[in-house]
């Protein structure tokens, strides 16, 4: 095979329901890290590995996904978009970017921040071997929340999604693959699963069998938001990686720390501290004495005079009052009916939610968009979407 996929189809199509309140009204690729969109991680990786052409498939708030790549010109790429009406599983969202490749092509999803060493060794184990397809394998501290792979003599011998028993082994499938046309003939092979989704880790169990499955191991940076503690630790990864950028209106006698990000048109106030681990986005605000540490401030957000935030996401819009605090810490939070425990997380505040004055949020706690705490009340666990509470 002399041909080398220089177009990725890009899995951009799901709500991220995990992340809930943040993907209440944003597709989970457009959550951000660092101040930039998980997506514009995967197009700049991509883009950097000699992938010029993109096909989108998108679904969910697509409009915002669209608004901001457009054509895909700001990143001296072409960008088209498909999309995937009926959320009906990562193979059939593949299937429907049939019609825009032409040759073998690279699948990625568009949630899941990796370096251009992977694309390109990807593409290139495809291009100079005589598999079926290819794709990347890493290890995993938590194997049995992701595709769980075992690997002989550089070939996938068998994979599984999120296996509810033990794991067979530390290996995952990091989300990057190569695939010639074939693949969609497969995907039309693929048995639905009991939720009537057709999921593209059963189409690459198919081709195993089928001209077989490269595994290109790798080692380098892998970072997956799957759950709202997620989004602190990949911005603490991040900011190691690629360092702060402090810009906006600093006021005299403000502490901004070097591994910081605050957008330029954001302001933190006089005697105010931004410790590291945090960014705060466009237009937001941190009023003069509050502390603000290893948190994610969205866009237009104010955290107000004295509050004290620490592990805390505060969503787009949203307020925290003044002297509000959420100390931090581990806690244990409930996802989709599950318990996770010793998890660092201090609070999440959903997009345009408000903290009252001297309010106080438990570790874990998650309000969701819209919800209102009072002045002076403790809050913990989960608050719904537009509900309030008060003191006492």
């Amino acid at each position: 095979m002399s041909d080398r996929p220089t177009t990725a189809v890009v899995l951009a199509a799901g709500a991220g329901r995990r992340l809930s309140p943040l993907t209440n009204r944003r597709p989970k690729p457009m959550v951000p890290v660092a101040n930039k969109p998980l997506l514009e991680y995967v197009i700049e990786a991509a883009s950097a590995a000699g992938v010029d052409e993109f096909v989108l498939v998108v679904g969910y708030e697509r409009e915002r996904i669209q608004t901001h790549f457009g054509d895909g010109d700001d990143w001296g790429v072409s960008i088209r978009y498909v999309v995937q009406e009926k959320r009906l599983g990562t193979a059939h969202a593949v299937s429907q970017a049939e019609p825009h490749v032409d040759g073998p092509f690279l699948v990625l999803n568009g949630d899941r921040i990796v370096e251009p060493a992977a694309v390109a060794d990807v593409r290139d184990a495809l291009a100079d071997g005589d598999a079926a397809a290819a794709m990347a394998v890493t290890r995993s501290d938590r194997p049995r929340s992701y595709g769980v792979v075992t690997v002989r003599d550089d070939r996938v011998e068998t994979i599984v999604e999120k296996p509810r028993r033990g794991a067979e082994s530390e290996v995952i499938n990091a989300g990057v693959y190569a695939f010639t046309p074939a693949v969609f003939d497969a995907v039309r092979d693929t048995e639905p699963s009991d939720e009537g989704e057709y999921e593209l880790p059963d189409t690459v169990a198919r081709l195993i069998g089928d001209g077989g499955v490269r595994a290109v191991r790798y080692d380098g940076g892998w970072h997956d938001v799957s759950y709202l503690w997620d989004l602190l630790a990949v911005t603490d990864d991040v900011l190691d990686r690629d360092g702060g950028s402090v810009e906006g209106t600093l006021a005299p006698g403000a502490g901004v720390d070097d591994r910081c990000v605050v957008a330029p048109t954001a302001s933190v106030g006089r005697g105010a501290v931004v410790a590291a681990g945090t960014t705060v986005g466009a237009n937001a605000r941190i009023e003069p004495n509050a502390t603000v540490e290893r948190s994610v401030v969205f866009p237009d957000a104010t955290v107000e005079a004295g509050a004290v935030l620490r592990d805390c996401v505060v969503g787009a819009g949203a307020t925290v009052g003044a002297n509000a605090t959420a100390r931090g810490g581990t806690a244990t939070v409930a996802v989709a009916g599950e318990l996770y425990e010793g998890v660092r997380l201090g609070a999440v505040v959903g997009d345009d939610a408000s903290v009252g004055g001297a309010a106080a949020l438990a570790p874990g706690t998650v309000l969701g968009n819209d919800a209102v705490v009072g002045d002076g009340a403790s809050v913990s666990g989960r608050v719904e979407d537009g509900v309030t509470v008060r003191r006492g």
